[in-house]
């Protein structure tokens, strides 16, 4: 299974390549039976890693059972993991059968495996290794075939070290490991994260969606989130509920980011904020295309007057790539009135003249041979299903429909 297709199935968000990678690799490890130790801060989104292993594997019409290891009372811990018979503790009024026993041919996912007590340690190496295990006051060993996710925030080297994870336990645990981003490091995927929460919350509450500024976006994109995809998620709520204005700024934003001076991503690591404007996202980069297309021949009468009055010596070339829209060369004489002396990133309301070698240049053909490619992907990404692809590519069916009987795609 491709990762889009991965992603679109569990509503995993994100192009990352940390997150592309942790992916592939529970993809990869899904069809054995070895065990899977997933690592990463609190809130990364741990637990979609089980959820695709056992869907993927042989055992996906199976039980798949989660567990919160640090969530269940250390008193406790071994009866709801192994069962317990009847009367073998106070309030044991009757016999009951553990995860283990429940999740038989299935899959088990041990969230936070490092608050498990040393005893139970003992117990689940057990099951790991012989696939045994006893019920609580009994003394008959039953079987089990169950594969085991753990998963954890903990530093496990560390806690076996200090003496409070076994280190048999974690090597046997460990046999593949798979290591969730935090947020801070995952660039524009923040954004993708943000539209996905704040158009959910609109629909929720019946409210207009929630947008930012430039300094709201940057803001965004250079706090630390301890809390990650769960404080990003949490925060947007927050922030649709409460405020009146749908256009956050980032005085508003301020509010919401706890301590936001002082866990900022270093300088290094933040978006300029004319760079995070035109993003790398692919529907910007299809919505800009058109545009230009379609103004194409305003700017030619504007490059014709420009060319009137610039000398030879002033040149720059305009170059479109899939990836980004750059100004190669830092000087164009004389736009509107200014003279821009630093390389840009372009944005939709910006008029450039387009030079090569001090002539003017004719780029609608590359243009449309540009349009015409992106979608013809936008159709094969979508298996030619016309109202995604449209929305994809930032237009409406309607306008897909003419561009397809234009380049005579139509089938």
């Amino acid at each position: 299974m491709e990762l889009q297709s991965i992603k679109q199935r569990f509503g995993i968000i994100g192009n990352d390549e940390q997150l592309n990678r942790a992916l592939d690799i529970a993809a990869q490890v899904a069809p054995t039976d070895i065990s899977v130790l997933v690592t990463g801060e609190s809130g990364a989104g741990k637990e979609f890693i089980p959820q695709v292993i056992h869907a993927m594997s042989s055992r996906k019409h199976g039980n798949y059972i989660a567990v919160n290891c640090g969530a269940i009372p250390e008193g406790t811990i071994d009866s709801e993991l192994f069962g317990h018979e009847k009367g073998s503790f106070t309030g044991a009024n009757d016999s009951r059968r553990g995860y283990f026993e429940v999740a038989d041919k299935g899959t088990i996912f041990l969230d936070e495996v490092a608050e498990l007590p040393l005893g139970t340690q003992v117990r689940l190496l057990r099951v790991l290794e012989s696939k045994e295990f006893i019920r609580v006051g009994s003394s008959k060993v039953q079987k089990t075939d169950v594969r085991v996710v753990a998963a954890t925030n903990v530093n496990m080297v560390e806690a076996v070290s200090k003496g409070r994870f076994r280190e048999d336990l974690y090597y046997r645990l460990n046999t593949v490991q798979i290591t969730m981003p935090p947020l801070r490091e995952r660039g524009e995927d923040i954004m993708l994260l943000f539209r996905k929460f704040a158009a959910d919350f609109a629909e929720r509450y019946h409210m207009p969606v929630i947008r930012l500024d430039g300094e709201a976006r940057n803001m965004l994109l250079t706090y630390r989130w301890p809390g990650n995809v769960r404080q990003l998620k949490n925060v947007t709520e927050q922030i649709s509920i409460i405020e009146q204005n749908r256009e956050i700024t980032g005085e508003i934003m301020a509010k919401y980011l706890p301590n936001y001076h002082d866990v900022k991503v270093p300088a290094l690591m933040s978006v300029p904020e004319s760079d995070s404007q035109f993003s790398s996202e692919r529907e910007i980069l299809y919505k800009v295309l058109f545009d230009m297309k379609n103004d194409i021949n305003e700017l030619k009468k504007e490059m014709r007057q420009l060319v009137g009055t610039s000398s030879h010596e002033h040149k720059s070339t305009y170059e479109i790539t899939h990836n980004d829209v750059n100004l190669v060369h830092p000087q164009v004489p004389h736009i509107n009135g200014h003279i821009m002396d630093e390389p840009q990133i372009l944005r939709d309301d910006t008029e450039v003249p387009i030079f090569q070698q001090g002539e003017l240049v004719d780029d609608t053909l590359s243009l449309s041979a540009t349009e015409e490619d992106l979608i013809r992907k936008a159709l094969e990404k979508y298996s030619g299903k016309r109202k995604p692809a449209a929305k994809e590519l930032g237009i409406s069916e309607r306008t897909l429909y003419r561009k397809l009987k234009e380049y005579k795609l139509e089938k």
